[in-house]
């Protein structure tokens, strides 16, 4: 292999103490800051996947900071790397330098020719301070002003220039709301245009987002181009963030006018007046108010029609948007108004044929949701196993998402097919027991396999959504609902004592895994010996623990009461004033395992130290079901020693555990 000439240009490694290459603010921001500045997201589909940067990729802010135009790169004097071969001639280096300065003046000539060149360097200048990320606010003020007075009056002209709007989007970010105005106002007219470009998009939502009194002005230059611009690859994601996250009620009925047809945009031109407001804010429902016959019909079809336009299209986004949902929702809302049930039904069929295969999709918004949970209801047997065949694929995403798992929720409570249910979604739901019990919302949909609705885990708000489909499962049901959970319970058990088994000592450590093994516990069905002996054996080490950064389970104070509340054999009632026990648990057995498994030093160990409330459980539950040799034998290890020492101690639940000790004579 010929080595290299001595005299080659090329680049020396790190390691050869070659010049390191510079990276532009590298320094992280303080979290603080970076939290401040957060800017709220779009609830994301199931069906995609989650960004391991965190960043959306439409992330209006993304390459912001750091960037460097291509006319300002061409100023940089940079040598390419060359391949030095044997016997090759080698370049006169006077000769490549000449070459590189004929190039930056073409290159600064073809930069004059551009309109509004002399515009834009002057604001580049000005915008390079202004963009800098640890100066005072009050110096960057003074920036942000003397490029406004720069850019003033031309704003229109090179907005969509993509060196020009990033220049115009640091204004808005950090001036303040006179700047925004004026830059909202200079911009009149051409929003539409705007947003369906490739680098003002950004500018335009940065807009709607910080200047709320001119988002309805914006939002209604986009009107009667609304189903146009979804389908749009640009436009698209800033109507979906106008509508989801920053308009209004009167605003997102601009947005949706254009869903209803174009009788309505015609004779539905509103002039901002409060009543018009109003009225606007009841949708498709204020439109039909007063409309009989014919022509509700016709307004019927003309939503459909807009419908099935965007549910034709599901390769261009548009059916991921809250948008789309709201308008499928005020159609499916005032179809179940139709006076003739034949024609309710051939409604909502044909436009469940037509979105049956997106509905995934959907599932992620409010309305998305309702829609899908509405046609699980009303569906036929072979309807609901069409949507369970879409949704199977995504089931674990669904268990994380607040929306979507309520879909989970009704295809439960509803189908009377439990085996299809169990083998479609309970088996997916419990296979991904081990990360679901890590966020509240897949806890939940552990939860709802075992307690459905129980108010220890869902709220009185959560029980009333999922509680919205049972007057319609009434109709469309056979089995009643406690013959169903039951099988749901049944079904769901062997894999959820298995986890326990495999994994319950591990996830009892954890505040929220604690909740879900106690549920489990309680209220499974079936052999829980081996499950017993998996949460006992933890227990049944040294007292207390010699690696402080390891702690005995009973030390910590969630895992504490769920054992406690085991011994009890349920939960405790705060309007019986009792425990109310589970009729699947027995807590004698637990006590008798325990007895065999903990063994009497660590049990007097954990009396006196942070288990003075579990012991005395324990002790109770011996005295009450115990047989004479249990309550003998555990008489036996609190000696007259033993109870000393706790009378000496401080412990807490102390006094009590003594009267549990009293309580075992006979």
């Amino acid at each position: 292999m010929p080595g290299l000439q001595s005299g080659s240009r090329k680049r020396p490694a790190v390691s050869q103490g070659g010049p390191k290459s510079k990276k532009l603010h590298s320094e992280k921001p303080p979290l603080a800051k970076l939290e401040k500045e957060k800017i709220q997201k779009r609830s994301r589909p199931v069906t995609q996947p989650v960004p391991e940067s965190g960043l959306s990729d439409d992330d209006e802010d993304e390459g912001e900071d750091g960037m460097t135009f291509g006319d300002e790169a061409g100023d940089q004097d940079i040598v390419a790397d060359e391949m030095i071969v044997d016997n090759a001639p080698s370049k006169d280096p006077n000769a490549v330098r000449e070459s590189h300065k004929v190039q930056r003046v073409l290159q600064e000539q073809r930069r004059a020719a551009k309109p509004h060149s002399q515009l834009l360097t002057d604001a580049k200048r000005v915008w390079s301070l202004a963009r800098q990320k640890n100066i005072p606010s009050t110096e960057r003020q003074k920036h942000v002003k003397d490029l406004m007075k720069v850019i003033q009056g031309k704003v229109k002209d090179i907005v969509l220039k993509h060196d020009a709007s990033r220049i115009i989007q640091t204004v808005v970010k950090y001036g303040g709301q006179k700047e925004r105005d004026e830059v909202a106002t200079e911009l009149k007219g051409h929003y539409k245009s705007l947003a369906q470009s490739k680098y003002s998009k950004f500018l335009v939502t940065k807009l709607i987002r910080l200047c709320p009194a001119h988002r309805a002005s914006i939002l209604l230059e986009f009107q009667s181009h609304v189903l146009r611009l979804l389908l749009h690859r640009e436009a698209s994601a800033v109507l979906a963030d106008s509508f989801e996250l920053y308009a209004n009620a009167y605003e997102r009925s601009i947005l949706l006018r254009d869903f209803y047809g174009k009788e309505v945009a015609l004779f539905s031109q509103t002039q901002g007046s409060e009543p018009e407001k109003e009225k606007a804010k009841k949708g498709f429902h204020g439109v039909l108010e007063g409309l009989e016959g014919e022509r509700r019909k016709r307004m019927l079809a003309a939503l459909k029609e807009n419908l099935i336009t965007i549910l034709n299209n599901p390769d261009k986004g548009a059916i991921t948007h809250a948008v789309v949902h709201r308008a499928l929702w005020e159609y499916l809302c005032a179809v179940s108004k139709t006076e003739h049930e034949s024609e309710r039904e051939k409604l909502r069929r044909e436009i469940f044929e037509s979105c049956q295969d997106v509905l995934a999709e959907m599932v992620h918004t409010k309305d998305g949701s309702r829609v899908v949970r509405e046609f699980i209801a009303y569906g036929s047997a072979k309807d609901r196993k069409q949507i369970i065949k879409v949704i199977k694929p995504h089931v674990e995403r669904m268990c994380t998402d607040d929306e979507a798992q309520l879909v989970l929720f009704t295809a439960l409570d509803v189908i009377d097919d439990t085996k299809l249910t169990a083998k479609s979604l309970v088996s997916d739901i419990i296979a991904h027991a081990s990360t679901l019990i890590n966020t509240p919302q897949g806890r939940r949909a552990l939860f709802y396999l075992l307690v459905p609705r129980s108010r220890r885990h869902f709220t009185p708000a959560q029980i009333s959504i999922i509680a919205e489909t049972d007057s319609i499962r009434g109709k469309t049901s056979k089995k009643s609902a406690d013959v169903r959970e039951g099988e749901i319970r049944t079904a769901a058990s062997e894999g959820l004592l298995k986890f326990i088994e495999d994994s319950g000592a591990e996830a009892a450590r954890d505040t929220g895994g604690s909740l879900v093994v106690l549920e489990i516990m309680l209220y499974a069905d079936g052999d829980k010996s081996l499950a017993t002996q998996s949460l006992l054996q933890p227990l049944a080490s040294t007292y207390p623990s010699e690696d402080a950064s390891n702690p005995h389970p009973i030390d910590l104070p969630h895992t504490s009461r769920m054992y406690k509340s085991l011994f009890q054999g349920g939960h405790f009632s705060h309007s019986t004033k009792s425990v109310i026990r589970s009729l699947s648990f027995s807590p004698s057995a637990f006590a008798s395992a325990f007895m065999v498994t903990v063994g009497n030093d660590v049990t007097v160990s954990m009396a006196g130290g942070e288990g003075a409330f579990v012991v005395a459980e324990f002790l109770q539950r011996i005295t009450e079901e115990g047989n004479i040799q249990e309550r003998h034998m555990v008489k036996n290890w609190f000696g007259e020693s033993v109870v000393d020492s706790i009378k000496r101690s401080e412990t807490k639940g102390r006094n009590i555990l003594l009267e549990k000790i009293d309580a075992l004579s006979p």
